[in-house]
C-alpha cells in the first residue's frame, strides 16, 4: 500500500514478508524493490518489532531504474506465537533524492513527512508459516497407530515387571536362607555362596535381555531353575 499522488516511485516484490518458522532457528525472507523513476530513490525500513528481525540494507539510495534485494531475517524464537499468528508490520519509506546523494549522508529529515515533499509508504505484513518434519511426523503417526506395536510395547513392560518381581523374590528367600543357616557348617556358607552368585548372574542377564529387546512381541521370560539348598 503505497500514500502520495502519482505514479508509485517503487515496486516490491512480494508484498507481504512470509517467514517459514522453526523454533531455535533463524529464518529471512527477500524483498526485491525497484525503482521505477528516472530518479534516486532513499528507502528506509522500519518495523514495529525491531528486537525480532534484522533488516540488511534498513537504508539505501536505488539509482533509476534499478533494483535492491532488502533481506530481513527473522531471529530465532523460543516459543511459537498464538495461533501461529504475527501482528508484526512493517513500513518501507520512499522519497527522490538529489543525484550523487550518499545512503550516509542523508540528512536527518529525509523520511519525515513535510508539507510539499513526496513521500511515500508501504505497509507490509508479516505471515509465519509453520515448518513440520514430514518424515518424522508420518513414522510418530505410524507408531501411534499400529496396534502390533503398542501390544509389543506392552508385553515388553509386563515382562520387564515380571523379571523384576522374581529377581526380587529370590534376593528375599536368599536372605532367609542366610539368616537361618548362618551358623551351619562353612562347607554350607560356600555352597550358599555359589547359588547365590549362579542366582545373581541368571537374574542380571534376564533383566539385561528384556531390558534390550526391541519393541515386538515377545514371550514372557523363562524363570531361572532353583537351585536346591541342603538344610
Amino acid at each position: 500500500m503505497a500514500t502520495g499522488g502519482g505514479d508509485k516511485l517503487l515496486t516490491i516484490d512480494p508484498d507481504e514478508l512470509r517467514f517459514q518458522f522453526e523454533l531455535g532457528k533463524p529464518s529471512h525472507c527477500d524483498l526485491k524493490v525497484s525503482n521505477t523513476t528516472d530518479k534516486n530513490i532513499a528507502f528506509k525500513v522500519k518495523t514495529t518489532s525491531p528486537k525480532k528481525y534484522f533488516v540488511r540494507p534498513n537504508t539505501g539510495i536505488i539509482p533509476p531504474w534499478d533494483t535492491c534485494i532488502i533481506r530481513v531475517t527473522l531471529q530465532a524464537q523460543l516459543e511459537y506465537p498464538p495461533d501461529m499468528q504475527c501482528r508484526d508490520k512493517f513500513l518501507l519509506q520512499s522519497t527522490p533524492v538529489p543525484p550523487n546523494s550518499d545512503t550516509d549522508a542523508l540528512p536527518a529529515n529525509t523520511f519525515s513527512k513535510e508539507a510539499g515533499k513526496l513521500l511515500e509508504e508501504y505497509k507490509l505484513k508479516v505471515v509465519y508459516v509453520a515448518r513440520s518434519d514430514k518424515g518424522n511426523s508420518d513414522n510418530n503417526i505410524k507408531q501411534n497407530s499400529d496396534p502390533s506395536s503398542n501390544q509389543a510395547i506392552q508385553a515388553a513392560r509386563a515382562a520387564r515387571d515380571a523379571a523384576v518381581k522374581e529377581a526380587t523374590q529370590l534376593q528375599q528367600e536368599l536372605d532367609m536362607l542366610k539368616k537361618k543357616n548362618q551358623k551351619q557348617s562353612p562347607g554350607f556358607s560356600i555352597r550358599l555362596a555359589i547359588t547365590a552368585g549362579l542366582i545373581g548372574i541368571m537374574v542380571g542377564l534376564l533383566l539385561k535381555l528384556v531390558l534390550s529387546s526391541p519393541p515386538s512381541p515377545i514371550p514372557p521370560p523363562t524363570p531361572p531353575p532353583t537351585a536346591a539348598v541342603d538344610g
